[in-house]
């Protein structure tokens, strides 16, 4: 235990170092996120916290990863990292370049390539092939799940900091190395961000730093195991997880599908946080209630490693029932003003990386 604690200390320096240094060169070469009419800042803002997020977290975790006492496989290790580096590239140019969604999706599908080849995959006892699929629709769907996420500042990076720190947790408790000291190393770097990105923030991690994230986490729940427990209970664990991400996207996907405007082009104040405010939160308030949702999601996955078959889907579906009455209230109770747009007018209509997503 003593080892990831060091990964994490070490993350957590390298990130808060480098993050400044980050700041001036994203200035320098004008990776800048300017303030319009539907965001929340004021100010320019440098993108270039990604690449912060990470050094931090790769760089401790590689030098504690190169000193365990146990074996590690090494083509996992290098499958995960270079597919994660695949895509937090593929984000940064889309911060300065604003690329189509496809071609975030086609590095996507690059990088769950190279954690094919590494022998990264879900493992259901199902046919090969749809174990297959599955792989790459769960690294999409959650790295953009938490690409969604980033639309208030500190709120991505935290709740991506909760998540890993439950996929430590577990890996610990289970003698899963390679996934505690990348989760490790993965926390420290969240946290470091943090120290700049939280309210009032002064650097952006952009789509470089969100991608990154959100794919990292989905690889960590990809290679999380539980040895003697079923299948059938231990695939619901990384989804719980990442449950707050999810449900926020399924959130917005439902809203811009309701009112007939592409939710993958265009972007509107329809977040969960959002709507937060609008119930009445501040904007910290908003982004710590979204740590504690995470934080709940997280127990509800712990709860699950000590739970029967019949007492996991008992909890997963009170869950999941709990999820859809919110999306409800949410969505169908509140007045369709409370959107920030007319009945008949799309909530943006701009690409989606003039405004947050």
């Amino acid at each position: 235990m003593r080892i990831f604690v060091f990964v994490f200390l070490g993350a957590l320096a390298l990130t808060v170092i480098s993050t400044p240094l980050f700041r001036r060169l994203a200035t320098w070469l004008g990776f800048v996120d300017a303030p319009n009419a539907r965001k929340l800042h004021q100010q320019p803002m440098p993108l270039m916290g990604g690449l912060a997020l990470l050094l931090g977290a790769f760089v401790a975790s590689l030098l504690v990863l190169s000193t365990l006492p146990v074996r590690i496989d090494t083509p996992r290790v290098i499958g995960t990292l270079a597919a994660s580096v695949i895509v937090a590239l593929v984000g940064l140019a889309d911060d300065r370049l604003q690329l189509p969604p496809w071609v975030k999706l086609a590095g996507q599908f690059v990088g769950f390539l190279v954690l094919f080849q590494a022998g990264i995959r879900i493992q259901l006892g199902l046919p090969e092939w749809l174990n297959v699929t599955l792989t790459f629709l769960w690294l999409a769907g959650v790295s953009n799940a938490v690409n969604f996420l980033d639309n208030m500042d500190g709120l991505s990076a935290g709740v991506s900091a909760v998540a890993a720190s439950f996929f430590l947790l577990l890996a610990t408790i289970n003698n899963q190395f390679l996934v505690a000291a990348l989760a490790a190393g993965l926390l420290g770097a969240c946290l470091g961000f943090l120290r700049y990105n939280f309210k009032p923030a002064n650097i952006f991690m952009g789509d470089a730093g969100a991608l990154f994230l959100g794919y990292f986490l989905a690889i960590l729940g990809i290679q999380l195991r539980f040895p003697g427990q079923p299948l059938s209970v231990t695939w619901m664990i990384p989804v719980l997880i990442l449950g707050l991400p999810i449900f926020d996207t399924v959130l917005v996907l439902v809203s811009r599908l309701r009112r007939r405007v592409n939710p993958f082009t265009t972007a509107g104040k329809d977040h969960l946080s959002h709507r937060l405010v609008r119930m009445g939160f501040g904007q910290r308030e908003a982004v710590l209630a979204s740590y504690l949702l995470a934080a709940a999601f997280g127990m509800l996955a712990l709860f699950l490693t000590e739970a029967d078959v019949t007492e996991a889907y008992a909890i997963s579906g009170l869950t999941a029932f709990t999820a859809l009455y919110a999306l409800w209230r949410l969505e169908w109770r509140q007045p369709r003003a409370s959107t920030g747009v007319a009945d008949d007018v799309p909530p943006a209509v701009v690409p989606d990386k003039q405004l947050p997503s």
